[in-house]
């Protein structure tokens, strides 16, 4: 049996989002036919890649 690499593991997380945020996700994961986990996981992937390409510890987000 082979090791699965850092790369490929997984860790499971439990989220809360207001209500709108989720309904939000939830429309989108159906409209593409995917798991709302899926566009989650795509979202933080994303935010993840702006974060490092801009070289910024955080983005700025609507309540500052």
């Amino acid at each position: 049996m082979s090791k699965k690499s850092d790369e490929t593991k997984t860790v499971r997380a439990s989220i809360s989002f207001p209500a709108d945020v989720y309904a939000e996700l939830e429309r989108i994961a159906e409209a593409n036919k995917v798991s709302l986990a899926w566009v989650v996981r795509q979202a933080a992937e994303k935010y993840v890649r702006d974060v490092e390409a801009t070289g910024e510890k955080t983005i700025a987000s609507n309540n500052e």
